[in-house]
């Protein structure tokens, strides 16, 4: 498995508005070959910024190499500068090959 992150710092009061784009949006990612999961994550408020983070999981690295060049991916991001001024500068990537995996099962 792979997971590909990226961080946003948004700028505080564009909270909302920078939520409503991710959940409005179509990203795409069904039609996706080795696509898993996505998730967008809330961090900490920090003085100037809340901390976000776009958290996807792919069933190895050539797949998010593949969706990285794919038509599906240019779609996904078509607008995406559209929202720049509620980030404090460039969102940041971070890729991780899973080593381990521990599951909780149903309780």
């Amino acid at each position: 498995m792979y997971i590909a992150m990226n961080r946003f710092r948004v700028a505080k009061g564009s909270e909302s508005a920078f939520e409503q784009v991710w959940l409005t949006r179509d990203t795409h990612l069904d039609k996706v070959p080795g696509f898993v999961e996505f998730h967008l994550l809330k961090g900490p408020e920090l003085e100037d910024h809340t901390l976000y983070a776009s958290h996807t999981i792919w069933a190895n690295h050539a797949a998010f190499e593949a969706w990285t060049k794919s038509e599906a991916f240019r779609a996904a991001h078509a607008r995406a500068g559209d929202h720049k001024p509620s980030y404090l500068g460039h969102p940041q990537f971070e890729g991780f090959e899973v080593i381990q995996t521990v599951g909780g099962g149903a309780k």
